[in-house]
């Protein structure tokens, strides 16, 4: 665990692109994201036409945590959620969460969807306190490792909606 100081929330900008690769590699090494896919998803984040939402946790200059979500009609996905190892028991990962519901809520969805590694129940019990539930499995979704995806849904996402507020 880290000092007492909390997290600032904000949006994602292409200069947080950098940053958060590092603390992607470090916490998904075998299935990274690549450059490429933040510059993709941060292009619809933005604007009247916006199906995106990103955000990043940071102390001081240093990126602790992001979280994304992409929106198509009344339906909405969990891209990603990541916080730092040092952040972790913190409370962090649950006001991402909170933040991408909002978005979700915010752009009109009905309905939230994620895929989550078979083997992070960290994560599972993370989605499970805010009403997902578990809905399948993908099989060797995550690769090169060829992990197995438990697929989970949230109705209503309004309802679930708690944590702080954002900034920027």
């Amino acid at each position: 665990m880290t000092d007492a100081v909390t997290p600032r929330l904000r949006e994602m900008r292409w200069w947080d692109i950098d940053p958060v690769l590092e603390l992607e590699k470090e916490l998904f090494p075998e299935d990274t994201w690549s450059r490429g896919m933040f510059w993709s998803e941060l292009a619809h984040a933005r604007g009247a036409e916006a199906t995106r939402r990103y955000v990043v946790a940071e102390t001081g200059d240093r990126i602790v945590g992001y979280a994304g979500l992409a929106a198509s009609g009344d339906l909405a996905d969990v891209q990603t959620i990541a916080v730092a190892r040092d952040h972790w028991g913190t409370g962090l990962g649950g006001r991402l969460l909170a933040e991408l519901l909002r978005a979700a809520t915010a752009f009109e969805c009905g309905e939230v969807m994620l895929e989550c590694r078979i083997d992070n129940i960290r994560a599972q019990k993370l989605y499970e306190r805010f009403g997902f539930e578990a809905i399948g499995f993908r099989r060797g979704y995550y690769q090169p490792g060829n992990v197995d995806a438990l697929v989970m849904r949230l109705t209503d996402p309004s309802t679930s909606v708690q944590g702080t507020e954002i900034h920027g």
